[in-house]
């Protein structure tokens, strides 16, 4: 009785766990640097205003009309274009809803991230893998894709994409564009702009710079029309109060967004050089560090087993002995380089 479609899915792998490494290895400490959080967490505030919530017995709205005000403040578009999702994984569920049925083709450069092509599969798409270059750019696209999937800064190589290569893309394509930028608030060099065009979708997140991935929050700019019938597709109660309460509090608190935002550059700095001593290291614009080894499921494991979790890509299409290394606090950077050290 289960669709067709689904023995062609493979089941999403998330990074390990502190806990699941502690027990494995019988370690006491575990640094986690592989699943690209925010180490800093969220702003004070945001726990100041959470632990006095009380209605847990209430449903959240549909519609978090104030949360869409301040997000519309923030990205410089008008409310009407702004809607809301269980994060961005969601989002773009929701975005599948509305556009893709059995047989339409999907583009998806690779690598990226794999999500894409599991929503995709599910649907009944037809998928079309786009080449990259040498620097993980994008540079081919399909005219005749239903939906196109563009991640800047991309999962889990980092680079950002070309913004007037992206811009051909919308004015090229006969479909939808849905531009992935998880890690904007990281990179100066930002696609958002490209939300003008009407068939072009902007998805962001809370959960990386604003520190609330446990409470998923994730958003996206579109079109008026396109936001009228996304409320078709959304369930009822997309997000909690709790996360409404915790986004509006953290888009209060900007400046510590940008404080943490700097520090994590700063360290991406420093690890992008100092991992150049051990590995192929790509420039990032995001809050990890994509870089590839011959011997990758070796370092991973060895890095494991010592308490570094990081992740081990030989599950993303496309990618070969690569490895993605989130960016973690000074202290945890440098456990890291240190078990570099000691098992080369």
């Amino acid at each position: 009785m289960i669709r067709e479609e689904l023995s062609e899915v493979p089941e999403y792998v998330p990074g390990k766990s502190v806990e699941e490494i502690k027990r494995a290895y019988g370690l006491k400490r575990v640094v986690k640097l592989a699943s690209n959080e925010n180490p800093y967490g969220a702003s004070p505030k945001v726990f100041e205003v959470v632990k006095n919530f009380r209605d847990f017995h209430v449903y959240p709205p549909k519609n978090p009309v104030e949360l869409k005000e301040r997000i519309s403040e923030y990205v410089n578009f008008p409310e009407e274009m702004i809607v809301v999702g269980d994060g961005l994984d969601g989002v773009l569920e929701n975005v599948f809803k509305m556009f893709v049925s059995k047989g339409d083709t999907v583009a998806i450069p690779i690598p990226t991230f794999p999500y894409y092509e599991i929503l995709a599969k599910i649907y009944g798409a037809r998928i079309k893998f786009l080449r990259r270059n040498e620097n993980f750019e994008t540079i081919e696209f399909d005219e005749k894709a239903k939906l196109t999937i563009i991640c800047s800064p991309n999962n889990p190589t980092g680079n950002v994409e070309n913004f007037e290569f992206v811009r051909e893309v919308a004015e090229s394509v006969k479909g939808v564009v849905f531009i992935d930028e998880a890690y904007a608030e990281f990179t100066e060099k930002r696609l958002t702009k490209l939300a003008e065009y009407e068939n072009v979708i902007v998805g962001r997140t809370f959960s990386k710079a604003f520190g609330l991935a446990n409470l998923r929050v994730g958003y996206a700019i579109m079109n008026e029309n396109f936001a009228k019938e996304y409320m078709k597709v959304c369930p009822p109660f997309p997000i909690s109060t709790l996360a409404i309460l915790a986004a509006i509090t953290a888009l209060d608190d900007i400046e510590y967004v940008k404080r943490t935002v700097e520090k994590i550059v700063t360290e991406r700095n420093r690890l992008e050089k100092a991992l150049g001593k051990y590995f192929e290291v790509y420039p990032s614009e995001a809050n990890f560090v994509y870089v590839e080894a011959e011997n990758s499921d070796s370092v991973c494991y060895e890095l494991e087993r010592r308490g570094v979790i990081v992740r081990n890509l030989k599950n993303f299409r496309g990618v070969r002995n690569g490895i993605r290394i989130s960016v973690g606090k000074p202290e945890e950077n440098d456990f890291l380089l240190k078990t570099l050290e000691e098992i080369f």
